[in-house]
């Protein structure tokens, strides 16, 4: 049985937090080298998205401590 992206991103979502952070870690390690231009590219394309989409929805904007304290507490 053949298994898409979603489906396999689908299961790693349901594993244990320890085990995505190590799947994760793996799967960036796997990235071959010179790849981290078009990572760089879509992390600025994913920017300037979110950029628009708050001038343009007046999207609410929140404290990085306070953002990264709600993870913290989710990932317990």
């Amino acid at each position: 049985m053949k298994r898409g992206p979603a489906s396999i991103e689908e299961q790693a979502a349901r594993l244990p937090h320890r085990d995505r952070a190590r799947l994760a870690l793996r799967l960036i390690e796997s990235l071959e080298p010179g790849q981290e231009e078009d990572v760089d590219a879509l992390w600025l394309d994913e920017t300037e998205r979110r950029v628009r989409e708050y001038d343009r929805r007046g999207a609410t904007a929140r404290d990085a401590e306070e953002a990264l304290s709600e993870i913290e507490r989710q990932l317990k």
